[in-house]
């Protein structure tokens, strides 16, 4: 009898233990997302014979992306700027590695626009080079066993375009169901495929099946390199530019503060909103910053429809700011020249 007991409270406490380990360890189909880091810039930007010669710092602000276990689950689940995402949502329904490579290419892209837009300021050189349509996800494509995420198209029946807008407008030209033939990146390898066009959901346009933005390059006379490390996305473009400046034309323009901040910034120096403000308005106080640079783009009547409540990017930042780090400041900005001339009269 005595013996029976042990056993089953050995079998008791194996059961206990295994459960517990589930509880801790394995991974769930979700994850958090919750304040980053807020990285000096003038660790990551390096331009030849033009280094950052001023106190104070132009801070990149991330949020950090963390897996879930049934524990930190629910521990995180309480802590309000804290959010939590199904694995679905936060890739799309993309693979890891096509997720990654999206990312990546955010990010060399707003690298590429900050260049332009920093080089172009300081009437320095800079040249870009359009690349084709990088292709970012594929919906019901006939091209879908051909192209992948990640390839770049470089033509459409041997034509090619200055952006993604002409090569839009001739597929949409063509009749649905007629074949075009694409070129195609893969791998650094040109590739070719022929499939039918499809019709668009919701239009009467014809279509591939993909979504896609533009791809360039820059070249530049005075060498830049940025290395962002593992940081992806694209919503470092304007603090990349700011820097890039600052070290250019050995202008003061922080005026040694502690500057974070966040943005997209496309080839024309507007400024476009990003994911996870409330995270990154927190990383930036726990590292410092005195000042953020925060995106405002006016909403339209058709989003206000949609979404009477819509918060701005500026209005979530204010708001997060007033709560957890009411001595910041909270700047909104619509471009990279509305981003200098704010820096230029705040002293």
């Amino acid at each position: 009898m005595i013996n029976w007991i042990k056993k089953h409270k050995l079998i008791l406490s194996i059961f206990l233990l295994c459960l517990l380990g589930i509880s801790f360890f394995m991974p769930i189909p979700y994850y958090v997302e919750k304040p980053g880091d807020a990285s000096n810039l003038s660790k990551i930007v390096q331009i030849d014979k033009h280094p950052d010669r001023y106190n104070g710092k132009f801070m990149l602000t991330s949020v950090e992306i963390e897996p879930l276990t049934p524990v930190s689950y629910i521990y995180d689940k309480f802590i309000p700027y804290y959010s939590i995402e199904s694995t679905n949502n936060l890739t799309d329904g993309q693979t890891n590695d096509e997720y990654n490579k999206v990312q990546n290419f955010y990010m060399l892209s707003s690298i590429n626009s900050a260049i332009f837009n920093a080089y172009k300021k300081a009437n320095k050189y800079v040249d870009s080079k359009y690349n084709g349509i990088y292709v970012l996800g594929m919906h019901d494509s006939s091209f879908s066993k051909k192209l992948h995420v990640g390839d770049t198209i470089i033509s459409v029946d041997n034509k090619k375009f200055d952006n993604s807008e002409g090569y839009r407008n001739y597929i949409f030209s063509k009749k649905i169901g007629s074949n075009i033939t694409i070129k195609f990146l893969h791998d650094n390898k040109v590739e070719q495929a022929t499939a039918p066009t499809i019709k668009l959901p919701e239009t009467n346009h014809s279509g591939i099946g993909i979504v896609l933005t533009d791809d360039f390059s820059v070249k530049t006379k005075i060498p830049v390199k940025v290395n962002p490390g593992d940081v992806g996305g694209p919503s470092g473009g304007l603090m990349f530019a700011l820097q890039i400046y600052s070290q250019l034309t050995n202008q003061n323009i922080r005026h040694n503060m502690n500057i974070a901040g966040t943005g997209t910034i496309s080839p024309n120096g507007s400024v476009g909103e990003i994911g996870g403000i409330d995270k990154k308005i927190i990383a930036a106080k726990n590292n410092g910053a005195k000042i953020f640079l925060a995106p405002y783009v006016k909403p339209t009547k058709d989003v206000l429809k949609i979404e009477p409540n819509h918060q701005t990017n500026y209005q979530l930042a204010k708001s997060t700011a007033k709560k957890y780090a009411p001595k910041m400041k909270v700047i909104p900005v619509t471009s990279f020249e509305d981003a200098i001339s704010k820096l230029n009269s705040v002293k």
